[in-house]
């Protein structure tokens, strides 16, 4: 295990102004600290929510004191790195709706992609504004060394994560002003105006004006809410509901107590399902019925396009470096987590034999549920595992168990190594974007590689250093 903080038994140097500060004030100014901290998320309403488990849904997520930190020159490969996967992914989500040539090519099957529960036939031979599909996507990526980082997944619908990114800079400036003092650590802040540029830029056809741009929302139900109602009002723009919203003469108009106001678009944090019950779930109460066909005649742009959850389906994601190859003519900055498919005869039979030893996920999960962690898990869980794999062994690929890098974390027994994962926002529109910094997860039980804040992970602080 890559200790980040540690090698060789000596302090990295990008941790050592930050362990001369830790050494210098002790144990009990950081507990202070951390109470600080968590009265802040309480007061600000940092919360997430997670339903059928009983009692109050709305949970606190853990905040870590301790921040992550990345030096220039890590950052630069992986903000390259980055960019150039967002670049392939919206080039393939193009291709796959219109000429389809990677599949022509024989690169990617074509059963992968068009009975992918995540392509919408609706969408083939629409014309997206500046052919983005996937306008922001979150890249989730381990590290198990010193120059070894590998992305584990990609999310191109709608990627969650980033206000807590903001949040947890502004608590952290308030906690340790005499840090950011004296070090020099990129800021995040511009990410809301970033976001609303990327979002100006996909302005549609129709759009010959200053673009009217909303955030949609499912409702205060939602687990991510909060971050939904903070990114609106960071940016100053409505946050709407499918209520809110209706369709008139190829336009889509929100309802306001001045009247009809017109919107170009559409920032959508509600499921492809769910956008237009005319085109696609018809008993849906959450979209906005004729959507669609706004979105066809160029009369508004929605962010992100429907259908781009084809790219991050997470057998179509061992395909990621054939696509960069294919469209870019580069070989990856970043690579794929060694995987096996378990819809390939030979990969399943490896599997199933060595499930103690791998993660197996369902290429359709999200979340962190319905996956196996072979090392973690009992004889009893293999075998019931085994059993949904044969079923239905296309829904499942399988990955070794990494020795992901840990970072310091204070925890009730002191500061204690914990496994982490790093998620940056890549913006793309007129232009490719992405704010020096991200948000890093980390699995706050010893041992566990599960990072997800709905089983217990929590969130740090992201530093990335100047040279």
């Amino acid at each position: 295990m890559f200790n980040e903080m540690t090698m060789d038994d000596q302090v990295r140097e990008p941790y050592r102004a930050l362990v001369d500060w830790m050494e210098a004030n002790g144990p009990e100014v950081l507990e202070q600290k951390r109470l600080e901290a968590e009265t802040l998320f309480r007061k600000i309403g940092i919360t997430f929510a997670v339903y059928g488990e009983g009692g109050d849904p709305e949970r606190l997520i853990p905040f870590d004191l301790i921040p992550r930190i990345f030096t220039a020159s890590e950052w630069r490969k992986l903000d390259r790195g980055v960019k150039q996967r967002a670049r392939a992914l919206n080039t393939f989500l193009y291709d796959v709706y219109h000429n389809a040539e990677i599949i022509k090519a024989g690169i990617i099957p074509a059963d992968l992609v068009f009975k992918n529960d995540a392509f919408e036939p609706a969408v083939i031979g629409i014309d997206p504004p500046r052919k983005v599909y996937s306008h922001i996507v979150g890249v989730d990526i381990v590290r198990t060394g010193p120059e070894d980082f590998y992305v584990l997944e990609d999310n191109c619908r709608t990627p969650s994560g980033v206000s807590y990114m903001l949040e947890n800079r502004e608590i952290m400036m308030r906690m340790f002003p005499e840090l950011f003092k004296n070090l020099r650590i990129e800021p995040v802040e511009s990410y809301p105006d970033m976001l609303l540029k990327t979002l100006k830029s996909i302005a549609p056809p129709k759009c010959d004006r200053e673009p009217n741009i909303v955030v949609l929302t499912p409702g205060a139900m939602n687990s991510a809410y909060y971050e939904h109602s903070f990114l609106a009002d960071q940016m100053g723009v409505e946050l709407v509901e499918g209520q809110d919203l209706f369709v008139s003469d190829d336009r889509v108009y929100m309802r306001t107590t001045r009247g009809p106001a017109r919107v170009d678009v559409i920032y959508r944090r509600i499921d492809d399902a769910y956008i237009d019950p005319l085109c696609f779930r018809p008993d849906s109460v959450l979209g906005v019925p004729g959507l669609m066909n706004v979105y066809r005649s160029g009369g508004v742009a929605i962010c992100s396009a429907p259908g781009a959850g084809v790219a991050d389906d997470k057998a179509v994601y061992t395909y990621v470096p054939d696509m960069i190859r294919f469209y870019l003519g580069q070989e990856p900055i970043l690579n794929n987590v060694p995987t096996w498919k378990c819809g390939k005869p030979d990969d399943l039979k490896y599997v199933l034999e060595h499930l103690g030893e791998l993660v197996v996920k369902e290429v359709h999960g999200s979340g962190g549920y319905g996956m196996l962690v072979g090392p973690a898990s009992t004889r009893e869980e293999q075998a019931a595992y085994a059993e949904r794999i044969k079923a239905d062994p296309g829904d499942f690929i399988a990955q070794p168990t990494l020795a992901l890098s840990a970072c310091p974390t204070f925890v009730e027994s002191g500061i204690a190594p914990r496994h982490v994962d790093f998620r940056p926002f890549c913006l793309v529109g007129d232009d490719i974007r992405l704010a020096p910094g991200g948000l890093t997860r980390v699995a706050m039980r010893e041992g566990s590689l599960v990072v997800n804040s709905s089983q217990g992970g929590g969130v740090k602080d992201t530093w990335i250093m100047s040279d």
